[in-house]
């Protein structure tokens, strides 16, 4: 029962650690410094697969640059879209016009991308990481997964410890009163 105890404990430790990370990430997100997108489509294969989680953090537009890979809202669909830069104008107003196409799209996007301020720009890629984190937050999948954690873990925290066995009281030693037995 010990060798369960000190597993469901260290099982224990390793969610924790797995959810400050996710702590960490959401309020990145929530203060705007990353933004996780998950590729749905295969729009810019081979170099970013369809299920990669894309990490992308803010840039300044005017640092955009033809051949870049960035992530813009698209006016037709009103999601983000991530496609490489073909070209970058100015648009006489402060902002910027960029055309971009997919690597695996036989044509450019079909309208145009104005653009002021920040954009974002993939910083990391982790290669089918956006498939199993859709997946594990479906109710399919999270629910057997906490009841089974409950399980392991439940019974084997909730046994108390087995007392610890104490040293013997030996002849001769001092007490905490000072006094010698």
């Amino acid at each position: 029962m010990q060798t369960l105890r000190r597993l469901a404990l260290g099982a224990l430790w390793a969610l924790a650690a797995v959810g400050i990370a996710c702590a960490m990430v959401w309020a990145a997100t929530t203060a705007g410094i990353i933004k996780p997108l998950v590729v749905i489509s295969g729009s810019m294969e081979p170099g970013i697969m369809t299920g990669d989680l894309l990490v992308a953090t803010k840039v300044p537009a005017a640092s955009v640059q033809a051949g870049d890979v960035v992530s813009l809202q698209g006016e037709l669909t009103d999601n983000l879209v991530t496609h490489r830069v073909e070209s970058i104008q100015p648009d006489g107003e402060g902002g910027w016009t960029i055309s971009m196409k997919g690597d695996n799209n036989e044509f450019s996007d079909a309208l145009d991308y104005s653009v002021t301020g920040d954009v974002w720009k993939p910083a990391a890629q982790l290669g089918g990481w956006g498939t199993a984190i859709m997946r594990v937050g479906t109710p399919a999948v999270a629910l057997p997964l906490v009841i089974g954690l409950l399980g392991r873990l439940g019974p084997a925290l909730l046994t108390p410890a087995p007392a610890r066995a104490r040293a013997p009281h030996r002849a001769g030693v001092a007490t905490a009163e000072g006094t010698a037995a």
